[in-house]
This record gives structure tokens, sequence and C-alpha cells, in this order.
């Protein structure tokens, strides 16, 4: 298999921008991959109609009971379609869920998400509200392995963002997203490269 047949897998539950970079960047060739399949907890989800727009696979995984979380046969259906689809990275683009031990066991050491915030610095919900709200002057964006805590992986890149003093919640957020959309798309250009080397905690990049 040639590093441009690597096979993405995106989840997201919202309107899809982080989804879209990647989606980009597997276009344009700086991802020498492709997205194959977009899945979602949300049936009307942005995201869902951005792929399918671009040709790209992309279905409705539900409806669940619950906010935070998949039943486990829905989650063991997003595993089984991700594993039919031969997905060799999951990426977490605004996904809701807390991925569960069908998807974690599915596809170990093999999900990325990306965060907003400098992890460990301000882990779950709206984490540029709280890096206001706490007064840092530097936050940012945090691409890591997604493992069975909260945004508690290891880190694969991390780009900053200044803390101006006039931000709004609204002005740091949308920053971060710019910053998080060069960051995603060069981890996974590492991943699908072969260019890490995961070491305890530490990731490393081979030259």
């Amino acid at each position: 298999m040639s590093s441009g047949d690597f096979r993405i897998g995106v989840l997201g539950s919202g309107k899809g921008s982080n989804c879209e970079a990647i989606l980009e960047a597997c276009a344009d060739g700086r991802i020498p991959g492709q997205v194959v399949t977009v899945l979602s907890d949300v049936a009307d989800a942005l995201i869902l109609d951005r792929s399918r727009k671009r040709g790209v696979d992309a279905q409705f995984i539900g409806p669940s009971r619950f906010k935070t979380k998949l039943e486990p046969e829905l989650e063991e259906r997003l595993a089984g379609t991700l594993r039919a689809a031969h997905v060799q990275l999951v990426a977490l683009a605004g996904y809701m869920r807390v991925l569960k031990s069908p998807m974690l066991k599915a596809f170990a050491g093999r999900i990325v998400n990306v965060h907003p915030s400098l992890l460990p610095a301000f882990p779950g919900l709206r984490a540029w509200e709280q890096a206001l709200q706490h007064g840092v002057k530097v936050t940012g964006c945090t691409v890591h392995f997604v493992d069975d805590g909260l945004d508690s992986g290891p880190i694969i890149v991390q780009r900053s963002v200044a803390v101006l003093g006039t931000d709004t919640a609204e002005s740091l957020h949308e920053r971060i997203q710019q910053a998080e959309h060069e960051a995603y798309p060069e981890a996974i250009r590492l991943i699908a490269s072969g260019k890490l080397k995961i070491e305890g905690r530490t990731v490393r990049v081979l030259s």
C-alpha cells in the first residue's frame, strides 16, 4: 500500500470546519491519503453536507438516547462502519461523544482529536472560555491521540495563540480554530507518512 492510499475516517457533530481542512489537505497533497467516510451522531449536521459535496461517503449513526455517548450497540455499528471502509486512522472533528471500549479497542492508537487549548491546560468543554476566565496570555490548540481519559492522550502537534486584551470568547475561539486548521492536517500528514513514534507519553517525529 502506498502512502497515498492511507485511509481516514472522520467523526463530527457540527459544522465540520476541521473536516473541511483535512479534506482540502488531502485534495492538495499535503496529506498523502484520503478521507473515505465521514460519520456523525447528528442527522442534520453540516459536516455531512460538506462531505457529500466533495463526493465523500457521509452517514448518520444514531439516534442515541444519550447526550455524551452512544449506546454500546450504536458504537459497535460506528466501529463496524469504519472497519468496513478499511479506515486506518479515525479523526475526531468536533465530535461531541465520549468514545468507549468498542471504538477504543477497534482502533487502539489510531484515533486522534484536536482540542482548543494547549493541553494539559483546560481540558473539557469550551476551553477558550476557560482560558479567558483564567486570564492566561497564551492559549492555542493541541492535536493528540485519544485514550480512555479526558483530552489526556499523547500530544502530537500544538500551536500557540496569543490572548489579546480585547478578546471576546468568540474572537479568541475564531483564532484558535484557524490554528486548528493548520495543526490538524499537519499531524495527520505525519501519521500518514509514518513519521511518528510513541515513547510512553512522548510522540517523536522521525527524520
